[in-house]
């Protein structure tokens, strides 16, 4: 590959991590799974992809989420959060909120409507985001942050690309059955090495993967058991309360997601705004993701207590949202200001770019969408 060469610094932390990995696999035996590994290239103290200080976000990081695109993204999220919040409790809990800025257009065009927010919490794993997020939102005195899932929670629950950073097993179909892919060193590099599927993988394979023996031997894919304990989580707490999550990502319902002809998995990795599909180049400095298998997080969320209020394309919700009406506070004739906002939208809304691949999946307890939206489910496709 290609790729722009990293400091001395970044190679060394790489180097740092990469060792402590191999350890990692030489105290279990010669190999670990593919979730222990991409968990600790993300999560590892102070060496991971997320808990490092590498800046991860923006035209100096390795991707840019919608959020950072145009305020009109979180402004559009705002009309939603709103109308849930009228329903339950003036409170916003975000997990994952980057570099704060979905935080801060959703906060500022409440404000600008009069709606008072008395807490927004949020869940950040990264010390260096976290860091970025308190700057950025200094103005704000209610915002606060959590080391974890609170015990009880009323309001609205934003996770924007959340779901698909979660480590994932990995799961390839042989000529003698199915088989997870661990993570082992062979001539000084990680190479993949398949071993038994445990019971608690087999029983997983099961109940997400739709006719997973008729599938072709080689076929490789992902189970999503840590994003699916998470749903779970969040289902049992708003089971305890009143409100809903909205979980913005990529993916597919379960029956595109194992779709015959997607037979290497979704597995992908982006450093330097590029994308490759080498989870083992320079672990802790690119981030490593999974599609988001849609029907299991809805089925997780579900089985918890939770409701599955809606399920849509991105561009379905911004619609319904508003995001049209709010671009047009813009004078068009004013082309300096509304070309770039209108091209921001552009690409959210787009088949070709966002609009299509990124879904949204709304789950919750004792509230309703507002009707534009509510008219656009299509759970019924999960």
């Amino acid at each position: 590959m290609s790729l722009p060469a990293p400091s001395a610094d970044a190679l060394a932390a790489s180097h740092a991590l990469q060792h402590r990995i191999a350890a990692d696999i030489a105290r279990h035996g010669g190999a670990i799974p593919f979730a222990s590994f991409m968990e600790q290239a993300l999560y590892a103290p102070d060496l991971g992809y997320y808990s490092g200080g590498a800046a991860k976000l923006g035209k100096d990081g390795d991707f840019t989420t919608a959020p950072e695109m145009s305020p009109l993204f979180g402004a559009a999220l705002a009309q939603v959060a709103a109308a849930i919040m009228a329903q339950s409790a003036p409170h916003i809990l975000e997990f994952g909120a980057g570099t704060g800025k979905l935080a801060r257009d959703v906060l500022t065009e409440l404000a600008a409507q009069g709606v008072t927010v008395e807490r927004y919490a949020i869940v950040e794993l990264s010390g260096e985001l976290r860091a970025r997020q308190q700057e950025a939102l200094r103005d704000f005195p209610q915002v606060t942050w959590l080391d974890g899932i609170p015990e009880r929670f009323d309001g609205v629950i934003l996770g924007n690309e959340v779901l698909d950073a979660m480590p994932v097993h990995l799961v390839m179909k042989t000529d003698d059955g199915w088989r997870e892919l661990h993570v082992t060193v062979a001539d000084g590099r990680f190479a993949y090495q398949p071993a038994p599927l445990p019971p608690v993988l087999a029983a997983q394979l099961a109940s997400q993967v739709p006719e997973a023996d008729q599938l072709p031997p080689g076929y490789v894919t992902e189970l999503h058991g840590t994003a699916c304990g998470f749903m779970g989580s969040v289902g049992a707490l708003l089971a305890r309360g009143k409100g809903a999550a909205i979980l913005l990502d990529y993916g597919f319902p379960g029956h595109e997601f194992y779709h015959p002809d997607r037979a290497t998995g979704t597995l992908m990795c982006h450093y330097r705004h590029h994308a490759h599909d080498d989870p083992f180049y320079l672990p802790g400095l690119q981030d490593i993701t999974a599609h988001v298998d849609f029907t299991a997080m809805a089925l997780a969320a579900q089985d918890a207590g939770a409701d599955v209020i809606a399920y849509m394309s991105q561009a379905t919700f911004l619609l319904g949202a508003g995001i049209g009406e709010l671009l047009l506070r813009t004078d068009p004739a004013d082309a300096m200001r509304y070309l770039p906002q209108a091209n921001a939208v552009h690409k959210l809304l787009s088949p070709a770019e966002m609009g299509e691949l990124f879904k949204v999946l709304v789950v919750g307890k004792d509230v309703e969408l507002p009707a534009a939206l509510a008219a656009s489910d299509r759970a019924h496709r999960l």
